[in-house]
This record gives C-alpha cells, sequence and structure tokens, in this order.
C-alpha cells in the first residue's frame, strides 16, 4: 500500500510573525504540499510564506472560506488544517500516514497539543481539550483537524460562517466515524491566553459554545470572539 500524502493548508492574515515556522514545519515533516491562503494581509504574511516554501493563494477573509480555497487546490489524500500561529512537531505527518495505513476507516481526527507555556494552567488546558476528543468526538481548528479528502468534498468542507466552523464540520465528521486523536504534537501559542489571560479566554470559549449548542448563530456568537488583526 502506497503512504498516504498530506497536503497543509494554512489560512493567515497579519501573520507574519510565525509564519514562516508554520510553513517549514510542514515541508520538514513530509508535507506533499503547503498551501497558505491570505486573507488581505497588509503585512508581510504573504511573502514570508513563499520564502518559506509555500504556494500562496488569496481569498477573501474567513477562515473557512480560507481553508476551503486551500482544500480546493491541494492534491495530497488526506488535508490537514493548520493554523498559521501553530506549528507541527516533526513525526506528526507521519503519524497521520501511518494511522491511514492502520485503520483507513478512521478518516479523520487531530493532533494532541503543546500550548507554547510552561504555566500548569495549560497542561490543564491540554488535557481538556484532549479529553473532548476522546469523549465528545469534537476537535476543534488548533488541533490540527486532518481528514481524507473524498469526506471533506462529500461534507461540503467547512460551512461559511464567522465562527464556529472547525465545529460543525467534526460535527458531520463524527456522524462518519469516532475521530483518532495523534500524539502529535501540534504546537500552540499561547498568545489569545496570554491577551485575555487563560481563564477568561477559557470561559469566552466555553460560553460561546454554550451559547451556540443553545441555538445561537456563529454570526451572533462572531461579535464577542475579537479577531487577532482586527
Amino acid at each position: 500500500m502506497n503512504r498516504v500524502s498530506v497536503s497543509v493548508i494554512i489560512p493567515a492574515i497579519q501573520e507574519a510573525r510565525g509564519i514562516e515556522r508554520a510553513v517549514r514545519s510542514a515541508i520538514a515533516g513530509g508535507a506533499v504540499e503547503t498551501i497558505v491562503v491570505d486573507g488581505g494581509s497588509r503585512d508581510e504574511t504573504p511573502e514570508r510564506a513563499t520564502a518559506a516554501g509555500a504556494l500562496v493563494l488569496r481569498s477573501p477573509a474567513g477562515r473557512a472560506r480560507q481553508q476551503n480555497v486551500g482544500a480546493a487546490a491541494a492534491k495530497g489524500d488526506v488535508l490537514l488544517f493548520l493554523h498559521a500561529d501553530n506549528h507541527l512537531a516533526p513525526t506528526a505527518i507521519d503519524q497521520i500516514a501511518a494511522h491511514f495505513a492502520a485503520a483507513p476507516e478512521r478518516r479523520w481526527g487531530a493532533l494532541r497539543q503543546r500550548i507554547e507555556d510552561d504555566a500548569a494552567s495549560y497542561r490543564l488546558l491540554e488535557w481538556g481539550n484532549a479529553a473532548r476528543v476522546r469523549w465528545r468526538g469534537l476537535p476543534f481548528g488548533d488541533q490540527a483537524i486532518f481528514v481524507c479528502r473524498e469526506w471533506f468534498g462529500e461534507l461540503g468542507g467547512f460551512p461559511d460562517e464567522p465562527l464556529m466552523e472547525d465545529l460543525i464540520l467534526a460535527s458531520r465528521l463524527r456522524r462518519l466515524s469516532r475521530p483518532v486523536l495523534l500524539d502529535g504534537p501540534v504546537f500552540v501559542d499561547a498568545r489569545r491566553w496570554r491577551a485575555r489571560g487563560v481563564w477568561r479566554q477559557t470561559w469566552l470559549n466555553l460560553r460561546l459554545q454554550w451559547r451556540f449548542a443553545r441555538g445561537a448563530s456563529p454570526t451572533e456568537l462572531a461579535t464577542a470572539y475579537r479577531r487577532h488583526d482586527a
């Protein structure tokens, strides 16, 4: 059986500080291609991504739209969606390829996180996020969701929503199979938690999830979640 090929897709806007690290981690890990989809950066994000070795595409701003543009251009058997302020462990893509060879019926999943801060509170966050995948089958975007091309296409990709696009797609994929959680890790920049405070940011995330479960629309919820580039 041939090794599956993995395309890494990185939506980005105003990410010049970290985009090269994200791109290089994907290339070094063995991605068949690394696609950065820029949503209108005013900094050097596109130029730095190109210099690091990525194919750079343009798209209207919006993580769902940007990721769908990248997926439409990708050639790999598996699509891995990586946030621009995250980067992959050297063996992460090998882990994905090995999983698809061993258990092809579970054709999507995510990676364990390592938040880049030594405080004990971040280890609790990592544990809780991993537990959500194991118990509820719902990884979030900063856990490097990966999925086979066929399932992604059958489900229509990410819904064109300003928020919760990752949760909606994960909910749809969960109907096809439970996700696998691989060791990874995906390294996650702690900037959101540092900016707002660990527990304040965590409470905001939980409240948004609760409101969404109660019927609030992603458009309504987006007003409570300020983008880093806004």
